[in-house]
């Protein structure tokens, strides 16, 4: 049978200084946000390959009726080369009517592809119900499928979606609170306390104290101007700061299906010994007393050393110098042959005891 190793991706440790990043990088400010929109309409001119749905010719009744063609009673309008879809894009902070942006469209009804297709003109709407765009345009599909007269379908990608690039034109702004109030809220993107706390104390160290507080693990209150240009100015400022995050919390992250796992720079481990099947697993901690010369005038240093041990019951053996962390236990078991089951188990038998130093997450 064949086997499947497991992929390790370890986060190495890098100077405080390297870890140091763009303030922008890190927070958003609050009030300034994309809103998301959409839509219904059709799109025309497919060959052959629309949908039959009811919804789909009540529509195309209706728009025919817009543009004054009355259909006889009883009549069906359906057609192959019609298909109902639904629209939608992310409107972007500051927008403003006239400018472009992409939309996506997406079949409805059982249209086998879109491609080739035309969107007629469809308003977006956004959750309060109002207009904010209207899209129309030649979509392009990047899937295509195909299928014989026996049956048999052959598709690349999926052709029941496209895009339109700059298919929507902005009809109407949404007011955000960037120009409001005496001070904006910068929200970190990841809470933490300690990265608050850090990104309070470079501004006040760049513009004085008591211009930024830190108000909780997320948001960090900052004095701002009140005109809207110097405003512009104090966020560019303030964006290009260069801030070092805290380190993050020590996880261990599975994912189950791919036999993926990631392993955070501060997981540590304890001492601790498993045996999973043939598999063996051992951690050890000793104390070195490293004693200096008496006519060398220094101290005596006591340091740790930790080894390992992982038996797979066929003569395997592996021993690890001092200062072994959880990757080494990871590559271990892997060159033994062990299934990424295997590492999975041991790993979670380490949580199970305390001796994994880090959240577990199997996703």
């Amino acid at each position: 049978m064949k086997r499947l190793f497991s992929v390790l991706l370890l986060l190495s440790v890098i100077s405080p200084l390297a870890l140091a990043d763009r303030l922008k990088d890190m927070v958003s400010i609050a009030g300034v946000r994309s809103n998301q929109l959409v839509g219904y309409g059709l799109v025309v001119g497919l060959d052959g390959t629309g949908d039959k749905t009811s919804f789909t010719s009540q529509t195309f009744r209706n728009m025919l009726n817009n543009f004054g063609l009355v259909l006889p009673p009883g009549t069906d309008p359906k057609s192959k080369n019609i298909a109902a879809v639904a629209i939608h894009t992310d409107l972007p902070a500051f927008s403003k009517p006239g400018q472009t942006i992409d939309v996506t469209v997406s079949a409805l009804g059982n249209a086998k592809s879109l491609r080739g297709g035309t969107l007629l003109m469809s308003t977006l709407k956004g959750a309060d119900g109002q207009v904010y765009a209207v899209a129309q345009g030649n979509l392009v599909v990047s899937g295509f499928g195909v299928q014989g007269a026996d049956g048999s379908r052959l598709s690349l990608n999926v052709p029941s979606v496209g895009r339109i690039p700059n298919g929507a034109t902005v009809e109407r702004a949404v007011p955000n609170a960037f120009s409001q109030g005496d001070s904006m809220v910068l929200n970190l993107n990841y809470p933490d306390f300690t990265t608050a706390r850090r990104v309070a104390e470079q501004i006040n160290g760049l513009l004085g104290d008591g211009v930024a507080s830190a108000l909780d693990a997320t948001s960090i209150r900052v004095r701002a101007p009140r005109d809207p240009a110097q405003r512009v100015s104090f966020a560019s400022v303030l964006e290009n700061l260069q801030v070092t995050p805290a380190k993050e919390v020590a996880k261990v992250i599975i994912n189950s299906r791919t036999g993926t796992i990631v392993i955070g720079q501060n997981v540590r481990v304890s001492p601790v010994a498993i045996t999973h099947g043939g598999l063996t697993v051992s951690i050890t901690e000793a104390q070195d007393v490293n004693q200096p010369n008496p006519l060398a005038g220094g101290d005596t240093v006591v340091t740790p050393r930790t080894g390992i041990e992982v038996d797979a019951g066929s003569g395997h053996m592996f021993e690890f110098s001092p200062g072994t962390n959880l990757q080494d236990i990871v590559e271990a078991v892997n060159q033994v042959g062990a299934a990424p089951g295997d590492l999975m188990a041991i790993l979670e038998a380490l949580k199970q005891t305390g001796a994994l130093k880090a959240e577990l997450i199997v996703i």
